[in-house]
């Protein structure tokens, strides 16, 4: 498997799991929970912070980009509530998943499952300048759905 040089340093947690791709192209590494005190149930309609117990450095210039997994979505309504939820490069404290059960059932978390998927993303810092004048495009000011279904 092949890397692009960005190095993530962790803390971790006793008995938590370095985020681990699961295929050689695969964009996102996937997180697992960690629950030393055992599962937790997520009712259906609710939402819950799933620990990782993973503390990272990431580099400046880059944010870490927390997704849902198509599985747990497809087969059980369970996704990340602020998807994509972003970790900045100075935040050190534990990484956690906002998990929403919009199934029919209750869902169980269990100690290791994975649960949700990272992506390392290079992020520009931009100066906003504010303006009389913004340049002219064919879509200009149409909005939701202005491009069709």
């Amino acid at each position: 498997m092949s890397y692009s040089g960005v190095i993530v340093g962790l803390r971790l947690e006793p008995g938590a799991s370095v985020p681990v791709y699961a295929s050689d192209l695969a964009a996102g590494a996937d997180l697992r929970a960690w629950l030393p005190d055992g599962d937790l149930t997520i009712e259906p309609g609710s939402h819950i912070l799933v620990p990782t117990g993973i503390r990272m450095a990431l580099p400046v210039g880059y944010e870490a980009q927390i997704r849902p997994r198509s599985g747990l979505a497809a087969k059980f309504g369970v996704t990340v509530l602020n998807a994509p939820g972003t970790i900045d490069a100075d935040y050190r404290g534990e990484v956690k998943i906002l998990l929403i059960n919009h199934g029919k059932s209750d869902f169980v978390v269990h100690d290791g499952e994975r649960i949700a998927q990272m992506v390392i993303a290079r992020c520009e810092r931009c100066r906003f300048v504010e303006t009389d004048l913004l340049e002219d495009t064919a879509r200009g000011a149409g909005g939701f759905g202005s491009t069709g279904i």
